[in-house]
Parts: structure tokens; C-alpha cells; sequence
């Protein structure tokens, strides 16, 4: 894998309330990628961007929401969600914050 290609693979953190609980509890964090993205991908962009330790990644194929305009009907996109799991001492800060 280059490393072109796994700075691509990241496309966004993904922030709701579900994702800042699973952070708070479980040093998971949730986000956007590609989706033809593998979790070894996944694993190895979070550790090359954020410099930190994962110890699992989950993911899942998050289908898009059936959406109306007035009289018609149109359908989101589908896209991808990886959870990561940190290991315990591992933090991210995507605030920027410190």
C-alpha cells in the first residue's frame, strides 16, 4: 500500500452523539472512509495520520436514506464507516484542541 493511497482512505470523522459516547467509553473513534477501503487500510492510515496504536477496526456499509423533493423521490449515497479502537494509553484529538 502506498502511503498516497492511504491518506486518501480517511475521508472524514464521523461526529454524532453515538460516536462522542463510543469515544468517551470505549477509545473508539468513528469515521468516514472509502468505500473499497479494507480494515487493514483503514488501520494503517489512522496509525500513520494520527501516530497512535489500533488495536481493531470495525466497519460497516452504512446505506443512503430515502430522501423527497415535493413529488419526487431520490436516494442518498451509500457509504462506509470504520469504528477504530485505540489502545488504552491512545487518544486522538480531532478538536485540535490541546
Amino acid at each position: 500500500m502506498s502511503e498516497e493511497r492511504l491518506i486518501k482512505v480517511l475521508l472524514a470523522p464521523h461526529v454524532s452523539e453515538k460516536s462522542t459516547a463510543v469515544a468517551d467509553r470505549v477509545h473508539q473513534h468513528v469515521f468516514k472512509v472509502l468505500r473499497n477501503a479494507t480494515k487493514t487500510e483503514i488501520k494503517k492510515a489512522v496509525e500513520l495520520m494520527f501516530s497512535v496504536q489500533v488495536t481493531q477496526v470495525r466497519i460497516m456499509n452504512q446505506k443512503g436514506k430515502l430522501k423527497r423533493h415535493g413529488a419526487r423521490r431520490g436516494r442518498r449515497s451509500d457509504w462506509k464507516k470504520a469504528y477504530v479502537k485505540l489502545a488504552t494509553d491512545q487518544d486522538i484529538n480531532l478538536a485540535g484542541v490541546e
